[in-house]
């Protein structure tokens, strides 16, 4: 049987440097990355090709692969999002389109439908209140639906723009004889923590940013009030999901946007965390209006029972195995060599 076409955008983004390494393990894809940034030293062996550039005036380059999936990973993030608004929708709209017409296109064409596996986020969420927030507790996919930011909005837009390929393109679905439509496929994610690679400055990235911090003996002010709790998940289980959404049967999904978590908590257990890891930190709470506003827009928490019932899902860490076997390891590991930070202001 020949490697399934594999397409992977925004390959050099931490999702996306952690899923063509998966996708290489397991073998059986032929890989092709496309970025704005060249693709890394570690990752060139497992991709085939290697496309780099803005994928909005990339994406016709495509139309002559076959690709079996398409992994749609390249986003303008939420705190970047907010300052620059037209140039984010054009990111995170525009391409997604484009890869949507592109995916509808091959579906007809081949009569095979391309699996059109799209991160979506938490951002998506939006509540109007403290008090709301508090009171919804665990949120389904299909409440709360008012962003707040724009990459929320983008998100939000992009699931429905999906579902408008998959289902209604054309309003092909009336014809007697329809065509293949694309497989559409979306996941919500909380925010994700990487053990190997460093926070980016993203709105949910105040957690590791202060373990970081604290592991070189540095001091940290963390942009979010003590009490701000959202939910948040492992890397290694988000490209989990990622693989076992794409590998589950259509048959067997009753949605196509599904809510995924693992364990929720506040910035201020996270700092006692940091505390218990390395003894003497120095952490303070500053929040940032802007910054603030936006994670009080989130759920404390998300109900995944859609994931878990349609396709088995299950974190392999949950708060203390996070910490205790996933990440405190690592940066410990990464520092270790380090001692003069210890001291550092």
């Amino acid at each position: 049987m020949p490697d399934k076409a594999v397409l992977v955008t925004g390959a050099c983004g931490e999702i996306g440097q952690a899923l063509v390494q998966s996708l290489a393990q397991k073998g059986g894809y032929r890989i092709v990355t496309t970025d704005l940034m060249p693709l890394p030293d570690s990752l060139k062996a497992y991709s085939a090709e290697h496309v780099q550039g803005d994928l909005v005036y990339r994406v016709k380059q495509f139309y002559d692969y076959n690709f079996d999936i398409m992994f749609h990973l390249a986003a303008s993030l939420s705190s970047k999002a907010e300052v620059a608004t037209e140039e984010a929708h054009r990111i995170n709209v525009e391409g997604t389109m484009q890869l949507l017409m592109l995916a509808a296109y091959k579906s007809e064409k081949r009569g095979k439908a391309v699996k059109f596996i799209f991160p979506s986020s938490i951002a998506a969420y939006g509540f109007d209140s403290l008090e709301q927030k508090r009171k919804a507790g665990r949120v389904k996919e299909e409440e709360y639906n008012h962003p707040h930011t724009m990459y929320g909005a983008n998100k939000l837009y992009c699931e429905k723009l999906g579902e408008y390929y998959g289902n209604f393109y054309g309003q092909r679905h009336l014809d007697p004889n329809p065509p293949v439509m694309l497989d559409f496929r979306a996941i919500r994610f909380p925010g994700l923590i990487s053990a190997y690679t460093l926070p980016t400055g993203g709105t949910s990235d105040y957690g590791p940013e202060m373990l970081h911090a604290a592991a070189q003996g540095l001091s940290y002010s963390c942009f979010v009030r003590e009490d701000t709790k959202i939910p948040f998940m492992a890397m290694p289980d988000a490209i989990k999901a990622l693989l076992m959404l794409t590998e589950v049967p259509r048959d067997y999904l009753t949605r196509q946007v599904y809510n995924i978590t693992a364990f929720s908590l506040t910035a201020g257990e996270f700092r006692k965390r940091a505390d218990n890891a390395f003894p003497g930190t120095r952490i303070t709470f500053e929040p940032n209006p802007r910054r603030q506003g936006i994670v009080d827009s989130w759920p404390e928490d998300m109900d995944d029972s859609a994931a878990r019932n349609d396709w088995g899902w299950e974190p392999d860490y949950d708060l203390d195995r996070f910490f205790d076997e996933y990440f405190l390891p690592e940066i410990r590991k990464r520092y270790a060599f380090r001692p003069s930070l210890r001291t550092k202001e």
